[in-house]
């Protein structure tokens, strides 16, 4: 019997979460690029591998941080890649529930306009995270390398989960795109994706107590011609 392969990917799946509170612990940089290569073995459509990924750490983390919010209040919000229309039936209310369970965590109130902004906010300070790691692609090569980039993502969040290093997949940063092209110094070739905020979690704060829910399969799949699904 071929033996079963280890649970290690489903372990991670299952636990991790997007962190909204860090700690300033830096991710030691040898780990730093053992999940990046880890990252590096994502598929992608003919193996073109389109994503580019540009990452800080220290006083880079910092200068990032001090520029966008120098600079986004003057600015226009501006996405590369067109933002989702607006959300209806199970798509908003799967929206409005994870949103619902974040400022209850927080004690923020339905009608704190001034809190909520200022949670919203903390998307462009990362979170106090050490690192922030910003996706890119080719704008030439399409909505697949877009594709591409979310098994990027995906492979880099899960193998962090694996190794205890916390994530936040953020498109807010992608809202700035051309700031955030200016401060790397890329040509508008190419496209911000997102950013992905990583660290050490802070435990303590409340905000990294909840998770959001998952639809049954029952909801999502359509399965045929299996001897037993049930």
């Amino acid at each position: 019997m071929t033996p079963l392969p280890t649970r290690s990917v489903a372990a991670a799946a299952e636990t991790r979460h997007s962190c909204r509170a860090f700690t300033g612990r830096p991710v030691e940089a040898s780990l730093v690029r053992e999940l990046l290569a880890t990252a590096q073995r994502a598929p992608s459509w003919c193996n073109v591998q389109p994503w580019q990924v540009h990452v800080t750490a220290g006083a880079q983390t910092d200068a990032l941080r001090a520029f966008l919010a120098e600079r986004i209040p003057g600015a226009t919000a501006s996405y590369d890649i067109p933002a989702p229309g607006p959300y209806t039936g199970v798509h908003a209310a799967r929206r409005r529930e994870s949103g619902l369970a974040l400022y209850a965590s927080l004690g923020i109130g339905r009608d704190d306009k001034a809190a909520r902004f200022e949670q919203a906010w903390r998307n462009f300070t990362f979170f106090d995270a050490p690192h922030v790691a910003v996706l890119t692609v080719d704008r030439d090569l399409g909505p697949y390398a877009l594709v591409d980039a979310g098994a990027w993502l995906s492979h880099f969040t899960l193998a962090a989960t694996d190794a205890g290093v916390a994530t936040i997949a953020q498109a807010a940063i992608a809202s700035y795109s051309p700031l955030v092209r200016e401060f790397f110094g890329l040509s508008a070739q190419r496209h911000v994706v997102c950013a992905i905020s990583f660290g050490y979690a802070d435990e303590a704060d409340p905000v990294n107590a909840f998770r959001t829910t998952r639809a049954e399969l029952s909801d999502v799949v359509d399965a045929r011609g299996f001897d037993s699904w049930a």
